[in-house]
């Protein structure tokens, strides 16, 4: 009688590691004189990838954070190529659910330059509880050509009391002898059933001696019931 508790517990226990199984990987490559680095962090419900490439003295730097928590999942990836210049990419993704709601949190961070420098940052966050959703798209994305380029992006979504929050912001910045700043928020908030959903989309593209630069922000917030749906999109090209 007493293996039933015995492989009861067994049973429990391996369904929690299960939940919280966690993975990450970094890879870094370097030739003629460049310099790469990886960095890969997974924690709890996580999946972090990090990927760095750098030649002919180029630098290129890529960091990637996941963390899940509880009923959450979160996935994170970044890459950072550079050839005779600078590439920093950092991405970061954090889900968090618990009292039986649900999360999801996925960032991707590309940054890749030739002879320039491109920046790339990527953050993803939700939290859902008490019956809540919550779910966090962010995609980034900084690309140059002797030039500069800056891609910053984030996705924010809170859902609670069986609400429901979507937030998807994609940032793209490409330069090419010029400068590209690339700047989107989307935040949504739901609660006491009721659904948010916000969409933020931003482009910047510059040629040689010019500036471009796209600031987009979406913020949608429902509550009791309720629905809203937000949408916005900025692009400045200068070629």
């Amino acid at each position: 009688m007493k293996r039933v508790p015995i492989i009861a517990t067994g049973m429990v226990l391996a369904m929690t590691a299960a939940s919280l199984a966690a993975e990450a990987r970094a890879t870094s490559v370097a030739t003629n004189g460049g310099s790469a680095t990886s960095t890969s962090v997974a924690i709890g419900n996580g999946r972090s990838d990090a990927y760095a490439g750098a030649t002919n003295g180029g630098r290129a730097v890529a960091n990637s954070t996941a963390t899940g928590v509880g009923i959450g999942a979160a996935r994170s990836t970044s890459v950072a190529v550079a050839d005779r210049g600078l590439a920093v990419s950092n991405s970061s993704a954090t889900a968090r659910g618990s009292w039986w709601g649900g999360a999801i949190a996925d960032s991707q961070s590309v940054a890749a330059t030739v002879g320039g420098v491109a920046l790339s940052d990527s953050n993803a966050y939700s939290e859902g509880s008490l019956g809540g959703l919550a779910e966090s798209l962010s995609h980034s994305t900084a690309t140059s050509f002797h030039g500069i380029a800056i891609s910053d992006s984030a996705a924010i979504s809170r859902g609670w009391l069986g609400g429901r929050a979507v937030s998807t912001s994609d940032s793209l910045a490409d330069a090419y002898g010029g400068i590209a700043h690339s700047q989107v928020r989307a935040i949504s908030d739901g609660s006491v059933y009721g659904s948010a959903t916000s969409d933020g989309l931003g482009v910047a593209v510059s040629g040689p001696y010019r500036a471009a630069r796209a600031d987009v922000r979406a913020v949608g917030v429902a509550h009791r019931s309720a629905r809203a749906a937000t949408r916005v999109s900025a692009v400045e090209i200068r070629r």
